[in-house]
């Protein structure tokens, strides 16, 4: 793994099926606004996987945490998931269609399992336009005192939808 990180984003799940649709949103999210959407497929496909192995290995009754973590560095985009569970002893990171992956365990508190997806040709994470953001108060913030905030109903749909499918 490259050591110089660019930009990175993540999001802490429960260990629980719905974790593997949440990634794919939050990967989607991530790629889109970092403009990297040719490798859209690819990195849902990688960090499902991967969150998948620990959701599969999780007792449902008591499930833990999964970090899900994407970085731009260097020529790669790496994708990490984070969780509570030690790894057992010789243990690898699963195969992920041909990529570079790796296993790292954590002292005494779980274990970094990651993937690396290569940057298209030429690109490096310095070159990548992140987003810009406005210097501007939430939604939430400038509604008036009293009022619930608004919330776009078809926006609720997708998410929830989105949640709930079950391709995986």
């Amino acid at each position: 793994m490259h050591s110089q990180t660019a930009q990175v984003d993540d999001i802490r799940l429960v260990a629980l099926p719905s974790a593997v649709n949440c990634t794919d949103i939050f990967v989607r999210f991530s790629l889109t606004e970092w403009s990297l959407q040719m490798l859209m497929d690819r990195a849902i496909g990688a960090a499902q996987r991967l969150v998948k192995a620990v959701v599969d290995r999780t007792d449902p009754r008591s499930p833990g945490f999964v970090t899900v973590r994407v970085r731009l560095t260097g020529d790669c985009l790496v994708i990490e998931v984070e969780d509570d569970e030690d790894p057992p002893p010789n243990a690898a990171a699963p195969a992920v269609d041909g990529l570079r992956t790796g296993l790292v365990p954590l002292d005494g508190r779980g274990k970094v399992v990651w993937c690396e997806l290569p940057l298209p040709s030429g690109v490096s994470a310095q070159q990548v336009q992140l987003p810009r953001r406005d210097r501007r108060r939430s939604v939430v913030a400038e509604q008036p005192e009293g009022e619930p905030p608004a919330v776009d109903p078809e926006l609720v749909e997708r998410v929830l939808v989105g949640l709930n499918r079950r391709e995986w």
